[in-house]
């Protein structure tokens, strides 16, 4: 079993390692404005996967990935080297689309926001159904049992 402060700090320098031979080493044309946002390995330190993102269309991000895939030999290596460990950690490239997911989640914070102003909209005229004291109150019987007479009290103490 490894220390997960150890595969964190094994990971980071994978990041960094990867982000210097692809920004230095590699020369593919098909490689775009690439930014390797994280890295992530198993317990074992023996699979590494590495996530990028890339700045274009869906075209740059389909070149991008085949060029990480045939440098994936040169890259593995490196790290391999680098980290000093008996294995190199295989790696895997995983597209991190983090601008998608946060368009995605503005869109359903715009159509929360539109529905919850909808329902201040619809519940600013609104009135309770019923009437406003739904519990029925007599009034007489209050009064009555305020009244005590005392003489009867008394007799009963006796």
């Amino acid at each position: 079993m490894s220390d997960p402060a150890r595969v964190r700090r094994h990971a980071e320098r994978v990041r960094e390692l990867v982000a210097s031979v692809v920004r230095t080493q590699i020369k593919d044309p098909r490689l775009g404005m690439i930014t390797i946002t994280d890295a992530r390995l198993t317990a074992d330190l023996r699979e590494a996967t590495v996530f990028y993102t890339v700045l274009g269309d869906a075209q740059a991000e389909a070149g991008t990935a085949a060029a990480l895939e045939s440098a994936k030999g040169l890259l593995r290596s490196t790290v391999g080297k680098a980290l000093g460990l008996r294995h190199s950690p295989s790696l895997t490239f995983v597209l991190d689309n983090v601008q998608d997911q946060a368009k995605h989640i503005d869109e359903l914070l715009a159509a929360a926001r539109t529905a919850d102003a909808e329902v201040q909209r619809l519940a600013a005229g609104a009135h309770y159904a019923g009437d406003p004291q739904p519990y029925k109150v007599d009034d007489d019987e209050d009064e009555e049992s305020e009244t005590v007479d005392l003489d009867s009290v008394a007799s009963r103490d006796r």
